[in-house]
């Protein structure tokens, strides 16, 4: 089963329609840096927003992630040449989070 970390406020028919595809979620927002590189490195998805900041410090931690997918438009918050250098696809989602 792959697990998803969500580490950024999203709806929750996001977390019941991932969960309803045989994904594990863990939805836990308001991560220290910290937190989230100790605890990243078993994950196969990150879906983020705005707030957290994917850096190359995070994706070097990232052992098994295969998709870094930003719920809103851009990748700003995301080091693209961090996530590529370990095969990490990134994705953007514009509209993906409004109704």
């Amino acid at each position: 089963m792959k697990k998803v970390l969500i580490s950024d406020s999203v709806d929750s028919e996001c977390i019941s329609i991932l969960e309803s595809n045989s994904f594990k979620v863990d939805y836990l927002t308001n991560l220290s840096e910290q937190e989230l590189i100790d605890s990243i490195s078993d994950y196969n998805v990150l879906i983020v927003r705005s707030a957290t900041n994917v850096t190359s410090s995070l994706i070097d931690k990232m052992n098994s992630m295969e998709v870094i997918g930003r719920a809103g438009t851009g990748v700003d918050n995301i080091d693209i040449k961090a996530a590529s250098r370990k095969g990490i696809l990134v994705m953007n989602t514009p509209g993906g989070n409004t109704l």
